[in-house]
């Protein structure tokens, strides 16, 4: 893993969905968000939040049962689940190249599956603190995701 860029942390589940949104409204075609973190972390709670950035006015939930579900805002949001993955061959056939040049890809438990994906990503570990309390710590991996980690930095270490 890499170097730990910004911490953020939340103090309820609406917080996250506001960090997940603030994130949102930088996000643009191509882009690759990854959320790593335990059950109830944040991950699908702050994505939520994410897709309304995006201009997405609908309910984001877990894909984990279908893997992949897309959000049409401003641009389409790919909101894909590896938690079920069993092999590194299916995430191939899920075509994420191709979701990449339409949209942006928000993908949880993206740990399962790092060396079958680009390198140049945006890193977001989640760590459940208490009952309504996570850390997000930003890992930016390339210039693009350094200067997203900025513009958050901005917004969040002036809050």
């Amino acid at each position: 893993m890499g170097t730990v860029h910004l911490e953020i942390t939340t103090h309820s589940p609406e917080q996250t969905q506001e960090v997940g949104s603030s994130l949102g409204k930088l996000a643009r075609i191509g882009d690759s968000i990854f959320l790593i973190g335990n059950l109830g972390a944040g991950k699908t709670c702050f994505t939520q939040g994410f897709a309304w950035g995006t201009g997405f006015d609908g309910y984001a939930s877990s894909p984990s049962f279908v893997l992949v579900k897309e959000y049409d805002g401003r641009l389409k949001v790919y909101h894909i689940d590896f938690y079920r993955l069993d092999n590194i061959e299916e995430i191939s056939e899920l075509g994420i190249d191709d979701m990449m040049e339409e949209g942006v890809c928000v993908i949880e438990w993206a740990d399962k599956a790092f060396d079958s994906l680009p390198q140049e990503h945006l890193l977001i570990s989640f760590e459940h603190l208490a009952e309504n309390e996570r850390c997000l710590r930003f890992e930016p991996n390339g210039n693009r995701y350094q200067y997203i980690t900025d513009k958050m930095r901005e917004k969040w270490n002036s809050q």
